[in-house]
C-alpha cells in the first residue's frame, strides 16, 4: 500500500497572505469607494529593463532560425552564462569558477531542492523570524528544525550559540522580513562557527543588489572560509525584475566536502538527473543583466526603490518609530507603535488609512509586536501611503 509523506501532515497552515487578502477584500466590500494602497507584496512593478528585453527578443529570434536554434540547454546552465556570472563575481573580488555556478529557475526552487544534497537525519538551523519556506521546506524533509530567536536588541542578527548543534544553518542577508545585514565580522563568527562544527551554511542572497554600503559583504564569498563551508542562492527577481521571467543562480565551491563526498559534485549529478536546464530564451536575457548597460539600468530602477525606502522611513522618523532594514534592503521591519500587536496594527492601518502591510507574526513567535513594508510598489503610491501614515500616527 502506497504510503505518503507524512510529514505534510506536520506543516502549520500559513494562513498569512491568505488572511490578508481576505481582510482586504472585506473592507472593500464594505468600502468600494476607498483606494488601498498595498505595501505588503514583495514583487516587483518596475517592468524588465531595455537591455533584457531587447536580448529576450534576440533570443526568441535565434528560435526561429535553425541555424541558431537552441533545444535542450545544459541542465547545470548555458557554458556562457555561467562564464558571465563568474566574471561578474570577479569584478566584485570573488574568484569563481564557471562550473561552481549553477544556473536555476530562481532562488525559491534551489531553495527547496538544495535539500536533496543533505540527510533528513540532519538539524537545521533557522534564524527567527524566518522567510516561512524554509521552515516548511525541513519539515517536507522530515528534519528537525532549531528556531534561533532575534530581536530589537541585537538588530535582528543573531550571534552563533556554541551551545547550539546545528548542520544546516540558514542565513539571508540583506534579510527578509527584517531588512537587517550582516557586517563582514558578523559573517566571519558564522563562516568560522560553521568550519568549526562541519556545518554548511545556506546563504540567501535574493537581495544583495540592494547594498550601497561598501563595508557590508554582498556574498558569503567575501569571508576568508566560506569556500569550505558556505552555499549561496541568489536570484534575478528583486535585482532585476526577473519575478515573472524566474531565473536564478546557486553557487558551490569545489572545496565544500562532507563525509568524503563532494557536494559540487554532488550537485552536478542532481541537475543532470532532475532537470533540463532553464531555457535558452531566460538565460540570453540573463546574461544582458550583467553587461555595463544592463547593471547600469537595473540600479536605476533599484534607485526608485529605494527612494521607496526613503519615503517610508521619514514618516516613520517623524513619529519616532523604531525600525531596521530600508537603506541597504527593500524591506522596511518596525515595531507596531503604542504596544500593538502584529493583526491589530494590520487592521489600524487598513481601516484608518487604507494602507496594507504585513504582520510580523507571520514570519515567527520572534515577529510578533512588528510589522514589514515593502518597497517595491510604485513612487506615486508609496508618497500617498507616508502621507496618510503622517496623518494617521
Amino acid at each position: 500500500m502506497l504510503k505518503p509523506n507524512t510529514h505534510y501532515a506536520e506543516l502549520k497552515d500559513s494562513y498569512l497572505f491568505f488572511n490578508i487578502s481576505q481582510k482586504v477584500k472585506a473592507y472593500l466590500d464594505a468600502n468600494p469607494d476607498k483606494r488601498v494602497l498595498r505595501l505588503g507584496i514583495g514583487d516587483v512593478s518596475l517592468p524588465l529593463c531595455p537591455a533584457v528585453i531587447e536580448a529576450l527578443h534576440e533570443a526568441v529570434d535565434d528560435q526561429a532560425d535553425k541555424s541558431t536554434f537552441h533545444g535542450y540547454m545544459p541542465e547545470c546552465g548555458a557554458p556562457f552564462l555561467r562564464e558571465t556570472i563568474a566574471a561578474h563575481y570577479g569584478n566584485r573580488g570573488v574568484t569563481l569558477a564557471a562550473d561552481e555556478v549553477f544556473v536555476s529557475s530562481g532562488a525559491s526552487d534551489e531553495l527547496g531542492d538544495i535539500l536533496d544534497l543533505f540527510s533528513p537525519e540532519n538539524t537545521s538551523l533557522i534564524f527567527e523570524p524566518a522567510y516561512p519556506a524554509y521552515v516548511d521546506a525541513n519539515v517536507m524533509g522530515g528534519r528537525k528544525i532549531i528556531h534561533l530567536p532575534s530581536g530589537k536588541e541585537n538588530g535582528f542578527l543573531p550571534k552563533p550559540n556554541e551551545s547550539v548543534q546545528a548542520d544546516l544553518i540558514y542565513i539571508c542577508s540583506p534579510n527578509n522580513p527584517t531588512g537587517a545585514v550582516f557586517t563582514k565580522e558578523l559573517l566571519t563568527e558564522w563562516v568560522d562557527f560553521a568550519n568549526r562544527t562541519g556545518a554548511v551554511i545556506l546563504f540567501d542572497a535574493a537581495y544583495e543588489a540592494f547594498i550601497e554600503d561598501d563595508n557590508l559583504p554582498r556574498s558569503i564569498f567575501e569571508i576568508d572560509g566560506a569556500r569550505t563551508c558556505a552555499i549561496e542562492i541568489c536570484s534575478l527577481s528583486k535585482t532585476a525584475g526577473f519575478t515573472g521571467t524566474r531565473l536564478g543562480y546557486t553557487v558551490i565551491p569545489k572545496e565544500l566536502e562532507r563525509g568524503d563526498m563532494n557536494l559540487n559534485a554532488m550537485w552536478v549529478r542532481n541537475r543532470t538527473t532532475k532537470t533540463n536546464g532553464v531555457s535558452y530564451i531566460l538565460q540570453k536575457g540573463a546574461s544582458a543583466v550583467f553587461t555595463e548597460e544592463g547593471q547600469a539600468q537595473i540600479k536605476a530602477n533599484i534607485a526608485i526603490y529605494k527612494q521607496n525606502a526613503k519615503t517610508i522611513m521619514h514618516a516613520l522618523d517623524q513619529h519616532g518609530i523604531w525600525y531596521c532594514g530600508g537603506t541597504n534592503a527593500p524591506y522596511i521591519w518596525l515595531k507596531c507603535p503604542n504596544n500593538m500587536d502584529s493583526w491589530g496594527f494590520f487592521d489600524f492601518l487598513l481601516n484608518e488609512a487604507q494602507i496594507v502591510g504585513t504582520p510580523g507574526s507571520g514570519f515567527g513567535q520572534c515577529g510578533e509586536g512588528y510589522f514589514r513594508f515593502s518597497t517595491f510598489g510604485s513612487p506615486e503610491d508609496t508618497k500617498e501611503a507616508a502621507q496618510r501614515m503622517l496623518k494617521l500616527l
